[in-house]
């Protein structure tokens, strides 16, 4: 083991409750009284314990990504993505780590070497923490991304909700643009739904669509033709007069597609070729 890291690991398990106590006042300092975590106590630790194993492995910034450090990383990671869960900030988060700089500086200073080594394992220190402060932000910013790739499937699924409006019959309103990645959800949910519930027919509201293109046009008709390898039929509703005529405009061709002008023609189709009547009381 190099004489630095020897110095330096030594410090983080002799002097862990000094470290843990100064880092925590440097981070209340640094952070502003925001993002302290319930799990302060337990996070020092085990990144103190991941920093001193890679450290005891001769590992160096330059080899962050190696073997030494994979327990360091693991932590870390975990650490940005609960933080990122939370709601906390990539600085703050970062700052955290970051925190730890000051205490570890102190230590080694409170036992000084020869100075040239003295240099050295100040240098490794800072490198080592610097590169933990590096990883934990891309760490966070992939959990970030994660969450937000979540949120909008998510949302995606509950603006297009597959509605059973009575046995044998769904119905999917879309309000809002229809792009690819919303028309595969669509397309999906309806196919999944259709098999739950053994329906026969679909009906498609596009009331809600501004704009009827070509792009549009052509998620409605896989959609239509994966129903129909399903076993089932659909209808479109909603075809206003100014969508009819961009339909036109555009040439796209609907034969085969049954349309309605809106929901209600839609529905009472539905419970024609369903065998329902609507009779009002008396």
């Amino acid at each position: 083991m190099r004489q630095e890291n020897q110095r330096l690991a030594d410090l983080l398990r002799d002097e862990q409750d000094a470290i843990v106590k100064s880092w925590t006042a440097e981070y209340h300092l640094n952070a502003g009284g925001r993002g302290i975590s319930n799990n302060l106590a337990a996070e020092q630790a085990a990144i103190l314990k991941g920093l001193e194993a890679g450290v005891r492995n001769d590992g160096d910034a330059a080899s962050f990504e190696a073997g030494p450090w994979s327990a360091l990383r693991e932590t870390l990671s975990q650490l940005s993505a609960s933080r990122a869960a939370q709601g906390e900030t990539a600085d703050v988060t970062s700052a955290f780590v970051l925190a730890i700089k000051r205490p570890i500086f102190d230590g080694l200073q409170r036992h000084r070497g020869e100075v040239d080594k003295q240099i050295e394992v100040l240098w490794t220190a800072s490198s080592i923490v610097d590169r933990m402060a590096q990883w934990t932000m891309s760490a966070y910013q992939r959990s970030r991304e994660d969450i937000i790739a979540r949120q909008q499937h998510e949302l995606l699924e509950l603006s297009t909700p597959v509605i059973k409006l009575w046995e044998g019959v769904l119905a999917v309103p879309v309000i809002g643009t229809l792009d690819s990645s919303r028309a595969q959800i669509v397309m999906e949910t309806l196919l999944e739904r259709l098999v739950e519930t053994g329906s026969e027919l679909a009906i498609i509201d596009i009331t809600g669509v501004p704009t009827v293109d070509t792009l549009v046009a052509q998620h409605l008709m896989k959609t239509v033709t994966a129903i129909r390898l399903m076993g089932a039929e659909s209808i479109i509703s909603g075809i206003r007069p100014q969508i009819a005529q961009t339909i036109v405009h555009l040439g796209i061709d609907l034969q085969g597609i049954q349309t309605k002008s809106s929901l209600a023609d839609a529905l009472a189709e539905a419970m024609r070729r369903t065998g329902h009547t609507v009779t009002r009381s008396a």
